[in-house]
């Protein structure tokens, strides 16, 4: 069986660095790795419209401003297939035939989803859409026969409903699709970057991101803002770790190497957190240690953003190429699909012979 990867991201805005150490990182580390087949990365601008069927132009906007982070991040469509959800029509024919496997009750105990209608203000008045978005994320999964979901843990739910539709599918039907595993990032610290705020969660209303498009200084500006640990008043006051933004984000984006670069009195992150929790190290010592990582990180994707800024109609014609491969090959699952569940009237000659027999007595 081929080993295949499928993820994405819904187009509602540019992607910040909770995108990029959540699962953007990795899918460029798996894509250089050689260790897939093939690799599909999805814009689903589809599933964002669940929850701004009132705002498509919102959505549109977005599709090219995702497309050149995955790109500057350094995606690469000879590498892997980078699609728009829309365009791929098969998909939602898919969702629709998994919403008969799956119970209202079972969607409304899925965790990610009562998060995301609190966050969003829904409680009663949620779209039949939004609500059912975890039935259409697996028909996305299981029409390009993933067998590896990279995503963040948030979405661990998410698969699991997947992986309850594919047995109960193929239980029915017949062994027809690919049950999929998920791919949780190795570092603890990855699974959820808070905002720069402390708050759970990176949101552009809350204003608390950094942006993998932003400037140096929209950078030093927000790992100035950052909570920090508010019983820290002075230097030589013991410090407290935990819910500590800049060490959080420390945890996750800094190697070894950094620490030898840009703060060679410590012998590892580990030595400067006891130097914090001890006291006499400052906040600021620890911020500006982390927007040197940032900056090494943040400038090569600034770059070759920059590059792709120069010629948006090719950035198009990679999602546009991009597209159409990924619709062919979900037209295969889709007829894989109507011939377990005996609807694929026209291209059954048997069936048509049957009943010409069984009318013609």
């Amino acid at each position: 069986m081929e080993k295949i990867i499928l993820t994405g991201d819904r187009p509602t805005g540019k992607l910040h660095l909770g995108h990029y150490v959540g699962s953007l990182k990795r899918r460029v580390e798996l894509q250089n790795s050689g260790l897939y087949d093939k690799i599909f990365v999805m814009i689903a601008d589809a599933q964002a419209l669940t929850d701004n069927a009132d705002n498509p132009e919102k959505v549109r906007q977005n599709v090219i401003e995702v497309a050149l982070d995955y790109l500057s991040a350094g995606l690469d469509p000879e590498k892997t297939t980078i699609f728009i959800q829309s365009q791929v029509p098969e998909l939602a024919e898919l969702a629709f035939y998994y919403m008969n496997l799956v119970t209202v009750s079972r969607v409304q105990r899925n965790p990610t989803v009562k998060t995301e209608i609190k966050m969003r203000n829904f409680e009663q008045s949620i779209p039949v859409g939004f609500f059912c978005y975890p039935v259409s994320q697996a028909s996305d999964i299981t029409a390009f026969n993933a067998t590896t979901v990279p995503v963040g843990e948030d979405q661990a739910p998410m698969i699991e409903l997947t992986r309850e539709i594919v047995d109960r599918f193929n239980s029915i039907y017949g062994p027809t699709l690919v049950k999929p595993e998920i791919l949780l990032p190795d570092n603890a610290a990855c699974l959820r970057l808070p905002g720069t705020d402390g708050k759970a969660k990176m949101s552009k209303s809350l204003g608390n991101c950094i942006y993998l498009s932003d400037t140096p200084k929209q950078v030093k500006k927000g790992v100035n803002s950052m909570y920090t640990d508010p019983l820290h008043l002075n230097i030589d006051d013991p410090g407290h770790l935990e819910g500590n933004c800049p060490f959080i984000y420390l945890d996750a984006l800094c190697t070894p190497e950094q620490m030898q670069r840009y703060a060679p009195q410590y012998e590892s992150l580990d030595a400067m957190k006891a130097h914090y929790v001890k006291g006499g190290l400052g906040d600021g010592t620890v911020k500006k240690l982390l927007t040197s990582v940032l900056e090494e990180i943040l400038t090569p994707i600034r770059e070759r953003r920059a590059m792709y800024e120069k010629d948006i109609p090719g950035v198009y014609e990679i999602l546009r190429k991009g597209s159409e491969e990924a619709r062919a090959t979900a037209a295969k699952t889709l007829d894989r699909v109507r011939e377990a569940m005996k609807i694929n009237y026209f291209n059954d000659p048997a069936l048509i012979k049957e009943q010409a027999a069984r009318y013609g007595k």
